[in-house]
């Protein structure tokens, strides 16, 4: 295990808050020990427990304390007894889950409150109705196919070997409760930097409609201490603020804006004008709403932050090659194919000190941009890249059965069933809602290397269709359909090729390298297949090899308007010993100055 695995406590186990872009000051972590059992998919809830499991941890890691695996014809149950701060009542309780491997049922007190299906996303449950006072029983049931199924699961494999490792089942990130107002409170906050037009556009959205004209949303932006820009908005309208002279993030520069958002009350800005003879116009309201009056205290309110920065393909050194630019200009990115796996808490990064670590060595090492690869991570990770500075290209993880991915070279795409491409493009947009203001992210990877790929070029324009403020890389690898802003190659010979141009796309190198240093004492597992593309068995090999593909990447980012280069890989992973660090995160195989030297020339003008 890594050092910051072996520090994880019942009682220290992922304290922080876990949505860093929407806080409330009420809140009550639920991560701890569980009593848990294992049953027959088939059989009713037990009424006697195994023994007790330490959330938010997979039932197959270490960590957890339990270790055992989850077959497809098992259900998982969790217990636990909660109750609820005298100081909530009057108000909503809302019970969240950062994410459940892979379908999930809710009981409180013996009722049924709701179900969920997708292993890596966040949801909710209202529980309010089904408490008591006093003493709560929770009960969790959930089952999980991994492989046997083709929902989103990413590299999780029954029998793990290769580039596929250890299954991941159940409750894997925060579990929490907040109260809220009881009739209207702010559900969702998105936000969107519109770097050109000097503003960020706000929207606010309730847990359900206010039907009148006395809601409104009342916004601030701070640049610390100092308010920059508010205003008051009708709830359920769009809002702007202006910028003036924004600072711009970057890797080099992240700075972050605070934001306030109010549910407020404000007299009817109308006055006694009736409800045909208002105006429609939104700007009209807008500006109407902007000079109303606030009566009472806020009804609701949540802090977060955001950050003014551009993503846009656009024109570069070399004529008829479009390179990818931030903030207007051409930045080259550099970055490791991070997998996000720890050796004893699997999928669960062990703490926000082991996450802050990896960013931080990347930073140093000289790269500015990660691949998030086939994997969505808590919200406080983004929240560190958007902090530290590390641009992402978010992965959506893939999902298929055997017989349903392509080959390298296939000209068709094989046949999915509509049940398995629902759930898929389900998930897919759920991720893309739950992380959209997020100004690390800057590119969505719709499929990976033919792993589950269909209709790759109606779900690129799909995703642009929601989300044009980002640049879309359609299929990282193996096929390419001419669909996207990428053209994206892999390439894991000893010297990588280099992408052909392309005048209507970016050209960029989504995963390359694979040098494998298997280094004793630092094994996942010593005994299995310790591999890379290519493996060395020293530290002097593996930097020669290093640099010689480096060399390449500079040679095709200065001839050929290379916009990024992705290399395999952060870590080793289990039976994968192709990362710049061992599993355990121990062992640094090439110096971090010795990195960043290598990476310099990439980001000189």
């Amino acid at each position: 295990m890594s050092r910051w695995e072996k520090q994880v406590t019942a009682e220290n186990a992922w304290r922080e808050y876990p949505r860093p872009q929407m806080v409330r000051k009420q809140w009550q972590n639920l991560n701890g020990m569980w009593d848990y059992a294992i049953t027959a998919r088939t059989a009713p809830a037990p009424t006697t427990f195994s023994g007790q499991i330490l959330v938010p941890f997979a039932l197959e890691s270490t960590v957890s304390k339990v270790t055992k695996s989850l077959m497809p014809d098992q259900r998982l149950w969790y217990r636990r007894s909660v109750s609820i701060p005298g100081n909530w009542a009057g108000q909503r309780v809302l019970l969240h889950f950062g994410a459940v491997d892979y379908e999930c049922s809710l009981w409180i007190n013996g009722g049924l409150v709701g179900s969920h299906t997708g292993g890596s996303d966040a949801f909710s449950f209202d529980i309010t109705d089904y408490l008591n006072a006093g003493q709560n029983q929770f009960l969790l049931g959930v089952t999980d196919p991994t492989s046997m199924g083709e929902q989103p699961r990413g590299k999780q494999l029954m029998n793990p070997n290769s580039i596929w490792y250890t299954p991941v089942s159940g409750i894997w990130q925060t579990v929490w409760m907040e109260p809220v107002p009881k009739q209207h409170y702010i559900e969702e906050v998105r936000l969107t930097p519109e770097v050109d037009s000097g503003r960020i556009r706000v929207d606010v959205l309730l847990n359900q409609p206010a039907d009148n004209a006395t809601t409104a949303i009342r916004l601030t932006a701070m640049e610390g201490n100092r308010s920059i820009a508010s205003t008051l908005v009708r709830s359920g309208k769009t809002a702007y603020l202006p910028v003036q002279n924004p600072r711009l993030w970057s890797p080099d520069s992240p700075f972050l804006y605070d934001l306030k958002a109010e549910l407020v009350t404000v007299t009817d800005p109308f006055g006694d004008t009736p409800r045909n003879k208002r105006p429609r116009q939104d700007e009209a309201i807008r500006v109407t709403y902007a000079r109303a009056v606030v009566t009472g205290n806020p009804i609701d309110e949540v802090t977060g932050y955001f950050a003014m920065r551009k993503i846009a393909v656009g024109p570069g050194p070399i004529a008829n090659q479009p390179v990818l630019l931030l903030n207007n200009t051409f930045v080259f990115q550099n970055g490791p194919l991070d997998q996000g796996w720890w050796p004893g808490s699997l999928l669960t990064p062990p703490s926000e000190a082991a996450m802050t670590f990896e960013i931080d060595f990347l930073k140093r090492s000289g790269f500015n941009m990660l691949r998030k690869h086939i994997k969505v991570e808590p919200d406080r990770y983004y929240y560190l890249c958007d902090k530290l500075g590390m641009l992402v290209w978010q992965d959506m993880p893939s999902g298929f059965l055997e017989g349903q991915n392509e080959e390298p070279g296939d000209q068709s795409e094989p046949l999915r069933r509509s049940k398995g491409k629902e759930q898929f493009e389900l998930e897919l947009r759920r991720m893309m809602n739950q992380l959209h203001s997020h100004p690390s992210i800057v590119t969505w990877v719709v499929h990976n290397e033919g792993w589950g790929q269909y209709d790759n070029e109606r779900l690129s324009a799909w995703v642009k269709g929601l989300d044009p403020s980002r640049v879309v890389n359609a299929a990282s690898g193996w096929n390419d359909r001419g669909a996207g802003d990428f053209y994206d190659i892999h390439t894991y010979e000893v010297e990588p090729r280099a992408p052909e141009p392309k005048t209507n796309r970016v050209v960029v190198i989504g995963e390359f390298g694979g040098i494998g240093w298997p280094i004793q004492g630092h094994l996942w597992n010593p005994g299995m297949r310790n591999w890379g593309y290519q493996t060395y068995q020293s530290a002097d090999a593996v930097l020669k090899a290093y640099q010689k593909k480096y060399a390449k990447i500079v040679e095709y980012y200065r001839k050929g308007a290379l916009s990024a280069a992705v290399y395999t890989q952060t870590t080793d992973v289990e039976g994968e010993v192709n990362g710049l660090l061992t599993y355990d995160r121990e062992v640094i195989k090439i110096p971090v100055e010795t990195l960043q030297k290598i990476h310099a020339p990439l980001f000189k003008k």
